[in-house]
């Protein structure tokens, strides 16, 4: 029997070429969205196509990055479909490396993707949103976007941003009919975790972090072994893309419902000696 309906509106997924964003887009396909799948680069595009048979599905080339690709991708699904009811910012990848071991350059290329992307797109649909009088932008952040974790600084700093950055313009969009919403997923099965670059002077033998970095590769590879499925995170995309009254922020996958418990439970003391316990050596373990 086939459930998947007849599309009713018009989502735009970026960094749709695998993970969180092609199980997103594969998923609102199924749910009454007209899908525009978006990604960097369209040579990626196979493991999306082979998933997308018969569905209301459409491959767009998009580069958060460059203004006049998201400016031509979005207005040729304005002119296509005349309006956008769905904006699931996806798009972006995790810096690893303690914070002295960061070059200026690669924060900077870590921001440029992360945060000025999603502003990027996000100006680009909001005159259609306006006009139409209805809209939800939904941004993919993380549960380092309310609690860092060790070697991952520029990340998190990244997904801070976003978390502030949409909590403004939540209320900013509210009189036009406009929902903005952030889905913070916990450790997710995607290639985020095995791909992320580290920063170059992070893997030299002579950094002061490289215990560190060790330790932490270790523990995220185990992490990783038993993480949730991106399903997971696509199905809140969709329940809070489709609630009259979504939430401001939704948690994906069971270790981010715990660490943001915890987060608001514990003073700031409180988690940081959680983390310590967990990432850390103890102090007098450091050289």
């Amino acid at each position: 029997m086939n459930n998947i309906q007849t599309p009713e509106k018009v989502a735009i997924v970026t960094g749709s070429s695998s993970g969180i964003g092609l199980e997103t887009a594969i998923h609102l396909s199924k749910n009454g969205f007209k899908t525009y799948a978006t990604m960097r680069n369209l040579g990626k595009s196979e493991a999306i196509k082979s998933r997308s048979e018969n569905l209301p599905i459409e491959i767009l080339q998009l580069d958060v990055i460059d203004d006049a690709s998201v400016h031509e991708a979005i207005q040729e699904v304005i002119r296509k479909e005349g309006r956008i009811d769905l904006l699931v910012n996806n798009a972006g990848y995790a810096l690893m490396g303690a914070a002295e071991d960061l070059g200026i350059d690669e924060v900077q290329k870590q921001f440029d993707t992360n945060f000025y992307g999603i502003i990027r797109t996000i100006k680009e649909v909001l005159p259609t949103m306006r006009k139409q009088k209805s809209g939800s932008i939904v941004n993919i952040s993380s549960a380092i976007g309310f609690g860092g974790m060790p070697l991952m600084s520029a990340y998190a700093s990244t997904k801070f941003a976003m978390e502030g950055y949409t909590e403004s313009l939540k209320s900013e969009v509210a009189p036009f009919g406009i929902h903005a919403i952030l889905v913070e997923p916990g450790v997710i099965k995607t290639d985020v975790i095995s791909a992320s670059p580290f920063a170059k002077k992070a893997l030299e033998p002579t950094s002061a972090y490289s215990e560190l970095t060790q330790k932490m590769g270790e523990i995220m590879k185990s992490l990783y072994e038993n993480c949730s499925s991106p399903s997971v995170v696509a199905e809140v995309v969709l329940k809070a893309a489709t609630s009259d009254n979504p939430q401001t922020r939704y948690q994906a996958g069971p270790d981010s419902e715990m660490l943001f418990k915890e987060r608001r439970q514990k003073s700031d003391e409180e988690y940081e000696k959680l983390l310590q316990g967990f990432f850390l050596p103890p102090v007098a373990e450091v050289k």
